[in-house]
């Protein structure tokens, strides 16, 4: 690709410690350095913002659960009407949104890559299929454990923690993942033994392990295997009255490894006041402000209608009564996990979702530290993804802030700190929470940034003071240096790189393994896994396979 220079445009690029108005030049897929002389092609950005594009840490775009989701839901169907200056494939869909949709929609607000963070392993290919699917972003999954058979009677054989990084290394490889996701660890095979609750100390019925057991192996393992991404952790109790001292427990639990927790906002409930539901923001951002090994994204939730669907089907059966429609699905997989799938409408003017919707917000602003942060709402439990300009808009600007608040359920108002904190988030700080925290909590060291030689991932802002306007709609993305988005129209839509690791492992792990699926799954193990070719030119229909090298044995 030739020479493209887009000039005058404000710079803010936090990883690279830049934030001034200069010309950002790119050829071949990656930013260069601005020769002299002129480019082939310029693009005049006075008055533009400039950041790398957006990347989505955790966002529910494939998988068993999400197609649940969309067939549960026809009357989310409704068709979107892109604008497009190419012929697009139909898209429909609000908050079970399919690939197509989700690809299109995304770099429409100048995202520019998307991470699964469900992938059940029995599950992967479809996973990946449905990944690869979506257009013009960049993906990558990560793969579940902590509920299956095979890790449960390791740790309850005491396995010593080499074995038990051979079989996390073996499912990074077989599933073609990017991290391991830990849900309410050992909660969903505890659920299929009747158990309606599950504590952090709490023995499983049948294996007699605990979720804190299941946390350090996995933590360890994660380390120890060098995998960029810290385990990524949906803790136990779920939306529980009381649940942030689990969280904070579950922070001491891996004794300062690498922790990632994962929609945080659903973590940090109190059981202070009338209605024993209270903030625990304030607590929970102490711990995050002091425990530098631990890293959140917070999980937002908007007002509106949305579907909830998570691998947690303890949480997601306690949950059925408030469904909105009153239609819901829980099941069982295989021998690795289960799955909740509920509608739901939050409201303004209920107390829970109004302090849920304070919650979050309080956390945003009182973790000090941006880089340990990530903008997400949990897509689609806490709100589908397309509402994150509206967030935005409501951590850059306090009175516009208020004015939300002001509308609230009076007792979560009383209940709730937030008219309190006057930070206001600048464009630097979205750029981190969006853009570079992600990154480098995934270990993406050529996203995030703009820096010469990164990939030529570029969304250009027309600055307003209204963020929610400017962050909607951005005058140009770029995607590897091709023009997917102008004035708001797709352009193109390039097929994206699919993001994994390659842990080294003991094969004789595959021995135990192969033993293991001849006599407890419907799956062989001569078939499970999911090769480069298969991966490439079947599931990403040729996109281009990224493999992250740097992982080894510690």
């Amino acid at each position: 690709m030739p020479l493209t220079r887009l000039k005058g445009g404000r710079i803010v690029d936090p990883a690279n410690g830049v934030d001034a108005v200069a010309d950002l030049c790119f050829a071949d897929g990656r930013i260069v350095a601005p020769p002299a002389g002129a480019a082939a092609r310029e693009i005049d950005c006075t008055g533009m913002v400039l950041m790398a594009g957006g990347i989505d840490l955790h966002t529910h775009i494939g998988g068993g659960k999400v197609n649940i989701a969309r067939t549960l839901l026809p009357e989310d169907h409704a068709p979107l009407h892109l604008e497009s200056d190419i012929p697009l494939r139909s898209a429909c869909g609000h908050a079970a949104t399919p690939t197509l949709a989700a690809g299109y929609r995304y770099a429409q607000m100048g995202y520019t890559a998307c991470f699964e963070p469900a992938m059940l392993p029995t599950n992967a290919r479809q996973a990946h299929l449905e990944m690869g699917d979506t257009p013009i972003v960049d993906h990558g999954a990560y793969a579940m454990l902590g509920s299956d058979d095979f890790l449960l009677r390791l740790l309850a054989a005491e396995a010593p923690q080499a074995k038990i990084d051979d079989y996390v290394a073996w499912t990074l490889s077989a599933t073609q993942a990017m991290g391991i996701k830990v849900v309410n660890p050992g909660g969903i095979s505890a659920f299929k033994f009747n158990r309606r609750a599950f504590d952090l100390d709490d023995a499983h019925p049948h294996y007699g392990v605990t979720p804190r057991r299941i946390l350090q192996a996995l933590a360890r393992a994660v380390a120890n295997l060098g995998v960029p991404h810290p385990l990524h952790v949906h803790a136990s109790n779920l939306g529980a009255a009381g649940n942030l001292a689990t969280t904070l427990a579950t922070m001491a639990a891996v004794e300062g490894l690498p922790l990632h927790l994962t929609h945080i906002q659903f973590h940090s409930y109190g059981t202070e006041g009338e209605f024993k539901f209270s903030s625990g923001a304030a607590q929970i951002a102490e711990a995050v402000n002091r425990l530098r090994n631990v890293s959140i994204d917070i999980g937002q939730i908007m007002f509106g209608q949305t579907v909830t669907c998570s691998g947690d089907s303890m949480a997601q059966q306690r949950n059925v009564g408030h469904a909105t429609p009153k239609k819901t699905l829980l099941m069982d997989i295989e021998c690795d996990a289960g799955c909740g799938v509920v509608p739901f409408r939050y409201r303004d003017q209920s107390y829970v979702n109004a302090l849920q919707w304070a919650i979050g917000l309080e956390l945003f602003l009182l973790v000090e530290d941006p880089w340990r942060i990530v903008l997400t709402t949990d897509h689609p439990n806490g709100a589908p993804f397309t509402s994150y300009p509206h967030l935005i808009r409501l951590l850059c600007d306090k009175a516009f802030r208020d004015e939300q608040f002001a509308r609230l359920h009076p007792a979560a108002r009383s209940m709730s700190l937030l008219p309190s904190l006057k930070r206001e988030y600048s464009l630097a700080e979205i750029a981190v929470v969006t853009r570079a925290a992600p990154a480098r909590l995934l270990g993406l060291a050529d996203r995030g940034q703009l820096g010469a030689g990164a990939a030529a991932d570029i969304a250009a802002y027309r600055e307003q003071a209204d963020r929610e306007a400017m962050f909607a709609a951005p005058a140009w993305v770029f995607k590897d240096g091709v023009e997917v988005v102008r004035e708001g129209r797709i352009q193109a839509a390039p097929q994206g790189a699919t993001h994994v690791v390659r842990p080294e492992y003991d094969r004789a792990i595959e021995r135990e393994l192969a033993g293991f699926f001849g006599s407890h799954m419907t799956q062989a193990f001569a078939g499970f896994a999911i090769g480069d070719e298969e991966l490439c030119e079947a599931c990403n229909h040729g996109g281009r396979l990224h493999v992250h090298a740097w992982c080894r044995r510690a």
